[in-house]
């Protein structure tokens, strides 16, 4: 297996599989296993019901058992637009087309909306675990406004036979105090009703677009995963790490913003790739809570970039992917071979930990 991962990764292959001396050690870390809900997990204030959900996750599909996971998330037609997500493909406008992919396609389970999720429940809320996502951007005023907005409630995830509810939060955004507040209570209720929680912890501010795009930044993601842990979101999701440094750009000149210390760069992190995504896995409890990286947009190397991500993503120590558009973007037979070559990368026990 690995041969065919060094045949996707190309030049990278050296870079990525070589690597063998993170800033932080693993040794320090709660790695990723068949037992981490019983290594870890349960030591947390969580009830028997949530853990026996993050159970039903952690167990299904290809890689059940493994302590890793692939879930197929498909709300880009809130986010994005049902036309601008669905016109490569339109069948995935319908429902059942999102949760077969999850389902032939290994996944620990499919993430959507209340609608995708709820119209098909009966169905196949007992076949694969429902990961409903509670808040969206619409995306219709003008112009528009980045903020998110809850849409349905708890009780009908719950209802629906649901086994976890995702948010996300625009840490840094305008808004960001509503969303930290309205979505920690969410939270705390899904909690008492026996739901998982998966935080999407994206960062939102024009501000933060300098020399570079530091909402993609190790040191401001990783603090946005220190604030969604802090909120006992059960797993994190967030945007791969692709650069350093945006505590220090933000604070130049007359500004000033947040605190840092340069061992943050020195000791803690370096420019290299797992690195920056080891940093991301530090402040999600030293992988108390799991990191799930995102898959990003679909584009002409869908199945290099896919391999690289979850390379560094489980080389840092992360817990897998959560990756959508690079499948549904495309006919499913091509979809579920995308998910499948993500889900390679972490059963293959050749690729390790760094």
């Amino acid at each position: 297996m690995i041969t065919d991962v060094q045949s996707l990764l190309g030049e990278k292959t050296e870079a990525l599989l070589a690597f063998n001396s993170p800033k932080i050690p693993k040794e320090r870390l709660q790695l990723p296993g068949p037992d981490f809900v019983d290594r870890v997990l349960m030591q947390s204030d969580r009830n028997n019901r949530v853990l026996g959900n993050l159970s039903w996750i952690y167990n299904h599909g290809r890689l059940g058992g493994t302590g890793y996971m692939s879930i197929l998330p498909v709300d880009q037609g809130i986010e994005h637009s049902g036309g601008a997500s669905f016109a490569k493909n339109p069948d995935y406008f319908d429902p059942e087309n999102i949760i077969k992919l999850a389902i032939e396609g290994g996944c620990n389970a499919v993430a959507s909306t209340f609608g995708v999720l709820g119209v098909m429940s009966r169905k196949y809320a007992h076949k694969i675990p429902f990961l409903v996502k509670i808040n969206h951007n619409e995306l219709l005023t003008y112009p528009n406004s980045f903020e998110q907005i809850l849409f349905g409630n708890l009780k009908q995830a719950y209802d629906m036979g649901a086994a976890a509810v995702g948010a996300t939060i625009y840490f840094g955004s305008d808004d960001s105090h509503r969303e930290i507040i309205e979505i920690a209570q969410a939270f705390a209720h899904a909690h008492e009703l026996g739901l998982a929680t998966v935080l999407w912890c994206y960062l939102r501010n024009k501000a933060f677009k300098k020399d570079k795009d530091y909402h993609v930044s190790a040191d401001l993601t990783g603090q946005a995963n220190h604030l969604g842990v802090t909120i006992e979101a059960d797993i994190i999701k967030q945007k791969l790490a692709e650069n350093n440094g945006g505590f220090l750009a933000l604070n130049t000149g007359d500004s000033s913003y947040g605190k840092l210390d340069k061992r943050m760069y020195s000791d803690l992190s370096s420019d290299h790739p797992i690195d920056l995504c080891r940093y991301q896995v530090a402040n999600c409890y030293m992988g108390r809570v799991g990191l799930i990286n995102s898959g990003g947009a679909s584009g002409d190397n869908d199945f290099a970039e896919a391999a690289a991500t979850a390379i560094i993503n489980k080389r840092a120590g992360g817990q897998g992917l959560i990756s959508g558009r690079k499948a549904f973007q495309r006919p499913m037979a091509e979809g579920v071979r995308l998910l499948n070559t993500i889900q390679d990368v972490y059963l293959d026990k050749s690729i390790t930990i760094a």
